[in-house]
């Protein structure tokens, strides 16, 4: 789906008034540090006065959907993302199964939070990771959060796989990246998506990690195409030019997410 497209897609919906009243369902996507666009695309649906039923998350999007389902604001957000480091969510580790591990993410949402479960949020919550063992999506809906983001967004082959009720769980990007297809067997009517990786280049590896995240985002994003087209309406913001793991421009970042839900918007109203 391109610009133009996208574009003609939500003034059409608009216009026939497809866009409930009593609110929408939001799948925030997979992309690392990309994933702060996400903060924007909830302050302008939150300025626009656009009420979220129900919230999914993959990867980056599972930590954003967590934090925003338990009541922090696209304002609170921002200062969080803002102040997350590499080296809050990850450490070294001795494992055959991963250099790293992301207990230091579970802490954070812990710190962040408290030690809460599913069934404390304020808006229902969807987590998607991948079964290794199965090789199966796996939506995690009770229990504790913190595990869950955790499982959502750990990288194979660089984090420590989390294990929850004896299976192996790694990112969910594997199996469904924008978890549009989750919220629709919820039972929700109209869906937005957020993808952070549609038209995305990839740049040239410069370590392991690169090698791996890029081969990762070449698989996931392919499959993405195919699952997204499912949603109402995706919000695709143009993230070319910005690195999944630079996280010096968080702010710029924000701006590209809101600022391509506004247009959005404003589009469908005129």
């Amino acid at each position: 789906m391109n610009f133009t497209d996208t574009w003609n897609q939500i003034s059409s919906l608009w216009e026939k008034s497809r866009l409930p009243k009593s609110g929408i369902a939001l799948a925030l996507g997979g992309g690392a540090v990309l994933g702060a666009a996400h903060v924007g695309v909830l302050k302008a649906l939150d300025e626009h006065g656009i009420k979220i039923n129900k919230i999914s998350g993959t990867s980056i999007g599972a930590l954003i959907a967590t934090l925003y389902a338990f009541g922090k604001s696209p304002a609170e957000l921002q200062q969080i993302v803002n102040e997350l480091e590499w080296l809050d969510v990850s450490s070294f580790t001795l494992s055959r199964f991963g250099i790293l591990s992301n207990d230091e993410l579970g802490k954070k949402v812990n710190q962040i939070l408290g030690k809460v479960s599913f069934s404390d949020a304020k808006i229902p919550l969807y987590l998607i990771a991948t079964d290794l063992t199965e090789g199966r999506k796996v939506v995690l809906d009770k229990g504790d959060v913190a595990k869950a983001v955790m499982a959502s967004s750990c990288i194979p082959g660089v984090f420590v796989p989390v294990e929850i009720d004896d299976m192996l769980l790694v990112d969910g990007g594997l199996t469904e990246n924008v978890p549009v297809a989750t919220l629709r067997d919820a039972g929700d009517d109209f869906i937005i998506g957020v993808d952070l990786a549609s038209g995305r280049h990839y740049q040239r590896p410069q370590d392991i990690i690169d090698v791996i995240a890029n081969a990762i985002d070449i698989s996931i994003d392919h499959v993405t195409k195919t699952q997204s087209s499912v949603a109402d309406l995706i919000i695709a913001p143009e993230l070319s030019s910005y690195s999944r793991r630079d996280t010096s421009r968080i702010d710029e970042l924000i701006n590209e997410g809101y600022d391509s839900t506004c247009r959005l918007l404003e589009k469908a109203k005129s």
